[in-house]
C-alpha cells in the first residue's frame, strides 16, 4: 500500500480533560506535552527534559479495550508522546484533575499541606504519577506507591514530604509497629525526645484532609466507548512539515507498507526511536505506528510458555508474569522470575506504560536489560515479511555484533515466545546501574544452566552481557569448553578467567568505566555461581553443602522501601496568639497552586503578539579562533526571522567585574565548548532551533586547550588574587609532632539541575527604550543593570520582574543576566517580544555548576589524636570567566576548619582558568569542597593512631568561646550540644557495635556507620516573608498576599542567595510593617476594639499613606586578606549528622539505611519549611558525595546533558530511616526572630553518607589485610567502591 492511495490526512479524535479534540492539522513530529502547552494553553504540565528522564511533563492516558470492555489508565512522559498516537485516547492533565476553580483534588491538598513542594516545578508531575496510581488502585501498598514515583525527579524536597503525602493513601501503615507492644518503631525511643522541652512531631494534622473519592472522578468519555466499538478500524495517516505518520490496523497492512518503506521505523511507546530524533540528530521521513494490530498484542499461554505480541508494553509483560508466577509451579517460571527482576527496575513506571517488549528486543541496544535474559532463556522470535514466516532464535541477532543482519530490513517482529523453565535448570539475571531505578546500567548479564539430571554437570550454559560492547554479547567459547564440568571452584575459577579473555573490554572501550565493566563482568559470573550452589543443596542438601553462611547475605538484592522518618522541633509557647503564625508548620504560600498547576512560571506566561523564540548557538571548541560564521542555510530555514551576533549588541558585550570579563556574545574567539557565539530568532521553537543547527562555524584551534585543575597548575592559568589564611607557626610546629602524613582529595563537580532551566521573556514596550524582562532569577537588580548595560539604556528603562523560580542553588544570578541580556538584545534589534527557554542539554552545556577542587594537604598530630598543625592547598576549577570564583576560593579558604580548633595552619586557594563553561554559585559556595577535605584527614588520623574518628573529631571539637582562625569570636556551645544530641538521638554506640557484629557475620556484604559535626559561618526566598508580616501587623495570614518581585518596587533588591532570602527580606519586610502600624497607632488607640478592616478604612479617610517600603542594609561583614583576619561572618549555623549504610562488595552498590540529624538553627520561623530545607539540602549532598558524575570527553565537551546520562538522587536514594530535630531553645540575636538562614549548610551534612561508605571499605579492607591508608574521591561512586574493595576478581582484571 502507497503513500499516494491516502492523500488526505485523517482528522486525529481525542479527548483532554473530558473536553473533545480534533485535530485536523496532527503532525507527527508535534510531542503531547508541546501541544497541550502552546495549542491548548495548559500549562500544569511542565517540561523539565524532554528525555523521559525526570516526570515533570507526567499525564495520564486512558484507553477503552472494546473485547474485554476494560478502560486502562496508565501515566506517560508527554515529552515523548506523539500526538498521532493520541486516536481515540482520553488525556487527563494537572488541571483536569483539581483546581482552585473548581475542587482541588485529595492528591493535591495533601501535597500541599504536608509540605512536597518548595519550587513546586516538579509538583504536577508528582500530582499526576499518585493520581494516576489511585485511579488503578485506591488503596495502593507502599511498594505500588514508590514504584509509581520511581520516574519522578525532585531537586528541592529530598522527597520525605512527597512520601509522608502519599503514605496517606497507603492502606497498610508504613510503620513496622514491629515492638510486641503494637507500638511504633519511632516511638518507643524515649531518648529522642528531651523531657523539659515541649516538642512537637507533627508538620501537618491528617484530620484536616479531604477523603479520596473515587466516584468523583472523571468518567471516560462514553463517545471514544461508541467509536471503539461501532467505528470500523482504518488506517490513519498524517502528514506534518516534514513527516508523515502512518497507522495501519492488520498484519498484511503493515507487512506491505514495510516492503514498501523498509527504511520506516515502527514506533510504539517513542522511548527509543524518540529520543534518537531529539538528541542524537535522526530523521525518519515516514513512521509507522503497529500499535492497533492485534497480532502484535497477542497474549497465549501454550503448554511451553508464553507467546507475547511485540507491541505489548513492559507494565503489561510485567503483570502478565506475575500472574503466571501466582499460577504455576515455581519450577516451571524460573525465567519469567528472572525477566521479572529486570522489568522491575528498567524505566521508571511511566517508560514502561509505553516501551514495547518488541521496540526493547529489536533496537538491539548494548543497554536492554531484558536482552541477556532473554537470550540466554532461548526465547525465539516470530518474524514475519510478505508472503514469509520464520522462527528464530533470539540469541541469533547478537551473534556477530551490531552488524548482524539475521534481521530483514522489511522483516516485522510479530511476537516473542518465553519458555517455561524446566527441571535442572538455573536462570538469574543482574544488572548494576549509577542508580537502582530509573536508569541505564553500567553492566548487566543473564545466565542459564542446565544440568544433566541428578548432578551438578553442565549439559547446557548461557551467559550474555549487555553494557560491554555496542549489542548484548554471548560467551560462547567459555560456554562450550565449560560442558560436562562439575558447578565448583575448580569450574569458577576457569570460567572467570575464560569469561574475561573472551567478553572483556579493551582499555580504550567508549563510555569508559572500562575496569569497573570488566570486574562486573566476572563478580556476576561469580554470583550466578553462589545461586546454583544455593539452589542445589535444597534438591539434595546431602551431596551439596550450599555456600558458607556469611556469603548469604549477598544473593538479596538492595529493595527500595517507603522510608520512616521523624521531624522533631520545639513547639511555640502555649501564650503566643493563635493567629499569630511564626514558629508553627505553615504551608508554601503556593503550595495549592503549585499541586494544580496554576503556579506560573516563566514559559507559562502566555504569548505575545508576534512573539518569536530564542536558539542559542553555541562553540563546539574548548580554545579555539573564531575564522568565519556561515549563517546563509540557517536564513533559508522556515519561519526564521533573524540572526544576532555581538554586532548587534548596542552597548556592552563584555562585563569586567573583575580582570577577565564575562562574555554575551563571543566576538573573534571562543573559550569554552558551550560558549554562545551567536542566536536565531524564528517563530516557533522548533523553527529556531532547526536553523540554529545548519549555522556552520569554522574554527582554528588555539593552544593550549587547559581542561583541568592539573593542566591549570602547569600552566600557572589562575584568576587573581590568590588567597592565603595563616595562623601560628606552622613550621615549627610540625618538628615538634608525634606523626607527619600527606594526602590529596579530588572533589568533582556538581550540576544545579534546578528544575525549571533558564527562562527569560523579553517584551520592549515601543517608547523611551522600555523594556519589561520576566526572567526566573534570584537577583532581579543585577538582571536590570547587566540588560541596561548591554543595550546602554538608563537601569530605570528595565523592568525586571520575578513570580517565582522553578529552584536555583546558585544558579541563576550571573548566567541568568548573560542569557537575559542575549533576549533583551535580540528583543531590541527585532522590536518584538523574545522568548528564550533552554533545553536541559543546553541549560548543562552553557551553565557551569559547582567547582570541581583538588584539596592537597600536609597534617601535624600527635599519638593521642590532637592535631598540631596543618599546610594545605585548595584548587578549584573556575572555568573560563571568573564569575564567582574568586569568591568561592575565599570562602572555602574561611570555612576549612569547619568544627575543629586548629592551632597551627597555613592555607592557600586557587582559583584555576580552565577551559570549561565558567562554574559558579551553588549551595554551599566552597564549604562542601573544603570541609570535606577537613574530614578526609580526620579520618586519615584515626586510621594512623588506631582511634575511632569520633574519638579525633570529639578532642579537636571546638569547646569553649574560641576565636576562628581569622580571629572571629564564637561561642561553640550550640555545636557541642548538636554532636551530643546527635549522638544520643541516633545510639552511635550501639549501633556501631552491632555494624562490627554485622561486618563478621556477612562477608559480601558490610555496613559502615559515621558521624560528622558542622560549624557552618553564615554571611555572605520569600520564604516566611508572609508570616513575619502576619506577626508584625497582628492579622491573620490570609491577609496577605505577595506580588512578584520586581525591578519597578523594589529598585534596589539584593540577591537570595546564601540562605539569606528570610533574613534580608524578612528584616525589611519587618520594618516596612513596623513603619506601618506607627502610622496606624493613634486610630488603633481610639477604636481598640474595631478590626483591621476598620483601622485601614478610617486611616483611608484620614489620608494616611498605607504604603511603606522596608529596607534591610545586610549585615556588617569584612574581611582583611593582609592581614588575615575580619569579621567575614554574621553568625553561625551548627549541625551533626549520622548516618549508615550497607555496601554490596561484589558491586559496589550500596543502600543508605538511616540517618539521623540535629541542627541549631535559632528559632524556625517555620519548622516545616526549615526541616524541608535541610533534607533537601542533605539530599543534594548525597548526590554530590556519592553519585553525581559530570564526564567530558578529552576535548572538553560535556557528555552529561540531561537526566538520562547525569544521575541526581531519587525516592530509591534517600535513607530508610531519616530523622530531622531542630536543637531546642537556641537563639540567634542577629537574625529575624532569631531564626538562621539553613538552606546552604545542610548539604554539607550529606558527606555523613560518604564517610559511612568509607567506614564499610575500611572493614573490608581490614578483613583481607589490605593496606591501612587508601584515598577515597567524591563522588564516592558505586565504581570506587568496588575497585576499593579488592579481591581475586579485581587482581584478575587488573592482571589481564
Amino acid at each position: 500500500m502507497s503513500l499516494q492511495g491516502a492523500a488526505g490526512a485523517d482528522e486525529l479524535i481525542f479527548y483532554v480533560n473530558g473536553r473533545k479534540i480534533i485535530e485536523k492539522h496532527a503532525d507527527p513530529e508535534q510531542m503531547l506535552l508541546s501541544y497541550l502547552r502552546k495549542r491548548l494553553h495548559l500549562t500544569g504540565t511542565k517540561y523539565g527534559c524532554g528525555g523521559g528522564g525526570c516526570g515533570a511533563c507526567m499525564v495520564m492516558i486512558s484507553t477503552y479495550e472494546p473485547a474485554s470492555k476494560k478502560i486502562r489508565h496508565y501515566s506517560a512522559n508527554a515529552c515523548l508522546f506523539p500526538i498521532c498516537s493520541l486516536y481515540g485516547v482520553a488525556v487527563t492533565t494537572v488541571e483536569g484533575v483539581g483546581s482552585t476553580k473548581s475542587r482541588v483534588h485529595p492528591v493535591q491538598e495533601r501535597l500541599a499541606k504536608c509540605h512536597g513542594s518548595q519550587c513546586g516545578f516538579c509538583t504536577p508531575g508528582m500530582v499526576m504519577s499518585i493520581y494516576t496510581l489511585l485511579r488503578n488502585y485506591p488503596e495502593p501498598t507502599s511498594e505500588q506507591m514508590t514504584a509509581a514515583l520511581a520516574g519522578n525527579l525532585c531537586r528541592c524536597t529530598g522527597y520525605r514530604p512527597i512520601l509522608d503525602a502519599c503514605k496517606t493513601f497507603c492502606k497498610e501503615s508504613v510503620c513496622c509497629q514491629s515492638k510486641a507492644s503494637g507500638k511504633c518503631c519511632l516511638d518507643h525511643e524515649e531518648d529522642l525526645f528531651d523531657k523539659e522541652e515541649k516538642i512537637s512531631t507533627r508538620l501537618f494534622s491528617p484530620d484536616e484532609f479531604q477523603p479520596l473519592d473515587p466516584t468523583q472522578e472523571l468518567i471516560f468519555p462514553p463517545e471514544l466507548m461508541r467509536m471503539a466499538e461501532n467505528q470500523p478500524k482504518r488506517t490513519l495517516f498524517f502528514h506534518g512539515e516534514r513527516m508523515t505518520w502512518i497507522s495501519p490496523v492488520n498484519l498484511d497492512e503493515l507487512l506491505d507498507l514495510k516492503a514498501a518503506h523498509p527504511k520506516a521505523p515502527l514506533v510504539v511507546g517513542n522511548t527509543s526511536v524518540g529520543p534518537q530524533m531529539k538528541f542524537g540528530g535522526m530523521f525518519h521521513p515516514i513512521v509507522i505506528s503497529p500499535a492497533r494490530i492485534p497480532d502484535l498484542n497477542v497474549v497465549k499461554c501454550t503448554g511451553d510458555g508464553l507467546t507475547l505480541g511485540a507491541a505489548c508494553s513492559l507494565s503489561l509483560v510485567k503483570d502478565i508474569l506475575r500472574n503466571a508466577i501466582s499460577k504455576l509451579p515455581e519450577e516451571k517460571t524460573k525465567i519469567f522470575y528472572a525477566v521479572l527482576k529486570q522489568l522491575r527496575t528498567l524505566g521508571g513506571e511511566q517508560i514502561r506504560n509505553v516501551a514495547s517488549l518488541g521496540g526493547n528486543i529489536v533496537s538491539r541496544k548494548s543497554t536492554s536489560d531484558l536482552n541477556p535474559i532473554l537470550a540466554a532463556s532461548n526465547c525465539m522470535l516470530n518474524l514475519a515479511s510478505r508472503g514469509r514466516k520464520r522462527q528464530i532464535p533470539l540469541s541469533d541477532i547478537f551473534a556477530d555484533g551490531v552488524d548482524n543482519n539475521t534481521l530483514m530490513p522489511e522483516e516485522i517482529l510479530v511476537s516473542v515466545h518465553i519458555p517455561h523453565s524446566r527441571k535442572g535448570e538455573y536462570i538469574s539475571a543482574f544488572r548494576q546501574a549509577p542508580r537502582r531505578e530509573n536508569a541505564l546500567p553500567i553492566a548487566n548479564a543473564g545466565m542459564r544452566v542446565l544440568f544433566e539430571e541428578g548432578t551438578d554437570k553442565i549439559k547446557d550454559l548461557n551467559i550474555f552481557y549487555g553494557g560491554a560492547a555496542s549489542t548484548t554479547v554471548c560467551a560462547k567459547q567459555t560456554c562450550w569448553t565449560l560442558i560436562g564440568r562439575h558447578w565448583n571452584e575448580q569450574m569458577l575459577d576457569e570460567a572467570s578467567r575464560l569469561i574475561l579473555k573472551e567478553i572483556a573490554l579493551p582499555g580504550s572501550a567508549c563510555g569508559g568505566k572500562v575496569e569497573y565493566k570488566n570486574t562486573l563482568i566476572v563478580s556476576f559470573f561469580y554470583r550466578f555461581f553462589l545461586e546454583v550452589l544455593q539452589s542445589l543443596k535444597t534438591t539434595d542438601s546431602c551431596h551439596y553443602p550450599g555456600i558458607p553462611v556469611e556469603y548469604g547475605s549477598v544473593l538479596q538484592d538492595f529493595q527500595t522501601k517507603m522510608p520512616q522518618s521523624i521531624q522533631i522541633y520545639q513547639d511555640v509557647d502555649q501564650s503566643q496568639s493563635p493567629q499569630d503564625p511564626v514558629g508553627r508548620p505553615i504551608m508554601h504560600q503556593s503550595g495549592i497552586k503549585h499541586a494544580t498547576g496554576e503556579a506560573v512560571y516563566i514559559d507559562d506566561l502566555p504569548s505575545v503578539d508576534g512573539e518569536l523564540f530564542l536558539a542559542v548557538v553555541t562553540s563546539s571548541r574548548a580554545h579555539a579562533k573564531i575564522m568565519s560564521v556561515d549563517t546563509s542555510e540557517a536564513l533559508k530555514g522556515p519561519g526564521v526571522f533573524d540572526i544576532i551576533t555581538a554586532d548587534d549588541v548596542p552597548a556592552t558585550n563584555e562585563f569586567h567585574y573583575s580582570s577577565d570579563p564575562e562574555i554575551i556574545f563571543a566576538r573573534n574567539k571562543v573559550i569554552c565548548v558551550g560558549q554562545i557565539v551567536c542566536a536565531v530568532v524564528a517563530d516557533s521553537d522548533v523553527h529556531a532551533k532547526q536553523a540554529a543547527a545548519k549555522v556552520k562555524i569554522k574554527y582554528e584551534v588555539l593552544e593550549p586547550v587547559i581542561l583541568t585543575i592539573e593542566d591549570a597548575i602547569k600552566h600557572n592559568s589562575f584568576f587573581e588574587p590568590k588567597r592565603k589564611l595563616e595562623k601560628g607557626n606552622v613550621d615549627q610546629a610540625f618538628e615538634t609532632v608525634d606523626g607527619i602524613f600527606e594526602g590529596e582529595v579530588h572533589i568533582g563537580g556538581q550540576e544545579h539541575f534546578y528544575m525549571e532551566t533558564q527562562s527569560v521573556l523579553a517584551i520592549p514596550r515601543g517608547e523611551d527604550k522600555e523594556m519589561d524582562l520576566f526572567v526566573s532569577t534570584q537577583h532581579p537588580a543585577f538582571i536590570q543593570e547587566m540588560v541596561a548595560a548591554s543595550l546602554g539604556v538608563p537601569a530605570n528603562r528595565i523592568m525586571c520582574h520575578v513570580k517565582r523560580v522553578g529552584g536555583a542553588f546558585g544558579g541563576k544570578i550571573l548566567k541568568a543576566g548573560l542569557l537575559a541580556s542575549v533576549a533583551a538584545v535580540a528583543a531590541n534589534k527585532t522590536n518584538r517580544a523574545v522568548r528564550l527557554i533552554l533545553s536541559r542539554g543546553d541549560d548543562m552545556l552553557i551553565t557551569g555548576g559547582r567547582h570541581p577542587f583538588v584539596g592537597k594537604y600536609k597534617v601535624g598530630f600527635m599519638n593521642d589524636g590532637r592535631i598540631r598543625a596543618v599546610d594545605a592547598k585548595y584548587y578549584i576549577n573556575g572555568g573560563c570567566t571568573p564569575d564567582e570564583s574568586v569568591l568561592v576560593a575565599e570562602v572555602s579558604l574561611l570555612k576549612m576548619d569547619n568544627a575543629y580548633k586548629i592551632p597551627n595552619l597555613r592555607c592557600w586557594a586557587y582559583a584555576c582558568k580552565t577551559n570549561l563553561p565558567s562554574n559558579t554559585a551553588f549551595r554551599g559556595f566552597g564549604f562542601p569542597q573544603s570541609a570535606l577535605v577537613t574530614e578526609t584527614w580526620i579520618t586519615d588520623i584515626a586510621d594512623k593512631t588506631g582511634l575511632s574518628p569520633e574519638k579525633i573529631r570529639e578532642i579537636n571539637m571546638y569547646k569553649e568561646d574560641e576565636q576562628t582562625p581569622f580571629k572571629q569570636k564564637l561561642d561553640p556551645q550550640n555545636l557541642v550540644r548538636c554532636w551530643n544530641e546527635c549522638m544520643e538521638k541516633s545510639a552511635y554506640h550501639s549501633r556501631k557495635t552491632a555494624v562490627k557484629e554485622f561486618n563478621k557475620q556477612n562477608y559480601w556484604k558490610k555496613k559502615g556507620i559515621a558521624i560528622v559535626p558542622m560549624k557552618f559561618p553564615f554571611g555572605l526566598g520569600t520564604r516566611y516573608l508572609s508570616q513575619v508580616a502576619s506577626r508584625e501587623l497582628n492579622i491573620p495570614m490570609s491577609y496577605i498576599h505577595f506580588r512578584e518581585t520586581s525591578t519597578t518596587t523594589v529598585p534596589n533588591a539584593c540577591a537570595s542567595v546564601g540562605s539569606a532570602g528570610t533574613d534580608v527580606n524578612g528584616m525589611a519586610v519587618k520594618d516596612a510593617c513596623q513603619t506601618l502600624m506607627k502610622r496606624l497607632q493613634p486610630i488603633i488607640n481610639k477604636n481598640p476594639k474595631g478590626n483591621w478592616n476598620d483601622w485601614i478604612k478610617e486611616a483611608f479617610e484620614q489620608s494616611v499613606s498605607l504604603s511603606a517600603t522596608g529596607y534591610f542594609r545586610g549585615y556588617n561583614e569584612h574581611m582583611d586578606w593582609e592581614k588575615g583576619e575580619g569579621q567575614p561572618f554574621t553568625y553561625f549555623l551548627y549541625g551533626a549528622a549520622c548516618s549508615e549504610v550497607e555496601i554490596n562488595c561484589l558491586t559496589g552498590d550500596h543502600k543508605n539505611l538511616q540517618t539521623d540529624i540535629v541542627m541549631d538553627i535559632g528559632c524556625s520561623i517555620n519548622p516545616a519549611v526549615d526541616i524541608g530545607q535541610i533534607e533537601g539540602a542533605f539530599v543534594q549532598g548525597i548526590g554530590l558525595y556519592t553519585m553525581e558524575e559530570l564526564k567530558y570527553s578529552p576535548e572538553g565537551v560535556l557528555y552529561t546533558r540531561g537526566p538520562d546520562q547525569y544521575k541526581i538522587p531519587a525516592v530509591c536514594d534517600i535513607p530508610e530511616r531519616f530523622r530531622v530535630s531542630l536543637l531546642s531553645s537556641s537563639q540567634n540575636p542577629y537574625a529575624i526572630y532569631a531564626s538562621k538562614g539553613i538552606g546552604e549548610a545542610g548539604l554539607f551534612l550529606g558527606c555523613s553518607v560518604f564517610f559511612a561508605l568509607r567506614d564499610a571499605v575500611t572493614s573490608v579492607r581490614n578483613e583481607r589485610g589490605l593496606k591501612k591508608t587508601f584515598a577515597m574521591n567524591s563522588p564516592l561512586t558505586a565504581e570506587q567502591i568496588r575497585a576499593a574493595c579488592a579481591d581475586d576478581f579485581t587482581k584478575m582484571v587488573i592482571g589481564r
